[in-house]
């Protein structure tokens, strides 16, 4: 079975643990796209980078995202802006797998600063393997989609 296809950015604070994610996800097997930053001495603006996963994943060039700066909460708004998104700040992996069920979550934030990387790798792994319940969750997802029109 083929793996989702992964976009991956940060700030300069989330940098540390987006290069072990994209790392990790890469050695699970899934094609991951890095978009930056490309270090985690230079202050950066995260909705540049969150603004490109966004799109990445918008467009069809990546199934799901992954954003990660110091609280994960600055990403998750940033990329909300973009039709198609739905970016989730995820701190505990029982909420990511509720993210994807529920909400059909393409976009998971995390925090790089406040958690550490072994709960984000298990936030992932909830959020990766986790599909969408679909059934009275995809009226409410049509009723975002309207939001965005």
């Amino acid at each position: 079975m083929a793996r989702a296809r992964v976009a991956i950015a940060s700030d300069h604070a989330g940098f540390a643990q987006k290069q072990q994610l994209a790392a990790w996800l890469a050695e699970k097997g899934y094609p991951v796209t890095d978009f930056g930053a490309e270090d985690g001495a230079t202050s950066v603006d995260y909705p540049d980078y969150a603004q490109l996963v966004a799109r990445a994943v918008a467009k069809g060039q990546a199934e799901l995202g992954v954003l990660v700066c110091g609280t994960g909460i600055g990403m998750a708004i940033a990329a909300n802006k973009l039709p198609g998104i739905r970016a989730a700040n995820i701190t505990d992996p029982a909420f990511a797998v509720l993210a994807r069920e529920h909400n059909d979550a393409n976009v998971v934030t995390l925090s790089g600063r406040l958690v550490d990387f072994d709960t984000n790798k298990r936030i992932m792994e909830s959020f990766l393997n986790t599909d969408f319940a679909a059934g009275r969750h995809s009226e409410r997802l049509a009723k975002i989609a309207q939001l965005e029109q």
